[in-house]
């Protein structure tokens, strides 16, 4: 247990602090090459003008970078190519074993999922910091990043349902429910809703904030499941997080982008099914949830009403519509994800001991 302890925390303080002592470095090239939009997104993903997003974000992103994702997945790679190199040159020292998280059942597709997904983010952002590429003020067709989503999705639902040999969700207090052939399919769906929820990413410390709480409760769940090494990983993660968080809090130095979002959301759907939790991640992850949710009932309800049911979307800009300033919205979604983080970690806790 003390070796445990040591491993998941010992570790997210190591990852926190390596990415504060990179991030000069990083924060340095990305102001160097003027790494950010050069224009305030004008259009919704129908087209439509976004006039009230305009005047909201007229002064707040103007020349500051993108990208700042490539903290996050870019501390985690390090660790854990550091730790699993190191146990494999000194395979006598049971530290050092102990230490490395990277393993073929609990971390492998975590890993590839979030590299994978977060290299399909920051072309989208290289592309919309030059205005390259056909999509409204540049970037990668929604379609496309639709599309190599999809394909990151059936991958890992191919690891899990022919390497690993899962086909079935924990439903809490019942037991195991078995999708047979509906498993790769429920997977990819809630992969591609997970990656609905990087709209999130649009206030100074709103992403950073609500995800840490998301990753504790899951890395809360993996730990009293004995999964270590998933643990670890998310707690690696949550560190080298809190360091982005740290330096993304208003006023932001960064933001995520999509480098961050897209590789973020995709892996928090493989840990919930790695802990067996994906019938609580609405709660587990509420404030991505609830930024998709709403992003979709806007457009629904324009083309079925024919006017806007939020005066922006995502929600957190129309509470900024409303005259909430946004380190308000900001600190209110904060508490919100960690209650509903809470709530949904003990339910999966709770369940997995009744059932």
């Amino acid at each position: 247990m003390i070796l445990n302890i040591l491993k998941v925390f010992g570790l997210t303080t190591l990852a926190f602090f390596i990415g504060i002592l990179v991030t000069p470095v990083l924060s340095h090239y990305l102001y160097k090459y003027k790494m950010w939009r050069k224009e305030v997104r004008q259009f919704a993903p129908d087209g439509a003008p976004t006039p009230i997003f305009a005047r909201l974000h007229a002064g707040r992103e103007r020349n500051v970078p993108r990208m700042g994702g490539i903290l996050v997945w870019g501390v985690v790679l390090v660790v854990s190519i550091l730790f699993f190199v190191l146990a494999n040159l000194f395979p006598a020292s049971a530290l050092l074993n102990k230490l490395n998280f990277v393993s073929r059942e609990q971390t492998w597709l975590l890993l590839f999922t979030l590299v994978a997904a977060s290299l399909v983010g920051l072309a989208d952002d290289v592309f919309q910091i030059f205005g390259k590429g056909k999509y409204i003020a540049g970037g990668i067709r929604f379609t496309r990043r639709l599309g190599l989503i999809i394909l990151i999705a059936a991958i890992g639902a191919y690891w899990f349902y022919v390497k690993l040999e899962v086909s079935s969700v924990f439903i809490p207090f019942v037991g195991d429910f078995n999708l047979g052939l509906l498993f790769p399919f429920v997977f990819i769906f809630v992969m591609v809703a997970m990656f609905s929820g990087g709209v999130i990413d649009g206030l100074d410390g709103l992403a950073g904030g609500t995800l840490v709480s998301s990753f504790a409760a899951l890395a809360g769940i993996a730990f009293f499941q004995n999964q270590i090494d998933i643990a670890t990983f998310t707690g690696v993660l949550i560190g080298a997080l809190l360091a982005f968080l740290w330096f993304n809090i208003p006023p932001a130095r960064f933001y995520l982008g999509e480098t961050g979002m897209m590789g973020l959301s995709t892996v928090l759907t493989v840990i919930a099914f790695l802990t067996k939790s994906v019938l609580l991640l609405p709660l587990i992850a509420f404030p991505l949830v609830l930024a998709a949710l709403s992003t979709a009932l806007q457009l629904f309800w324009k083309r079925v009403f024919g006017h806007k049911l939020f005066l922006v979307a995502p929600i957190h800009h129309h509470f900024e519509a409303k005259g909430w300033p946004a380190y308000k919205v900001t600190m209110r979604f904060w508490i919100i994800g960690v209650i509903f983080a809470i709530i949904g970690m003990v339910i999966v806790l709770m369940g997995k001991a009744g059932a």
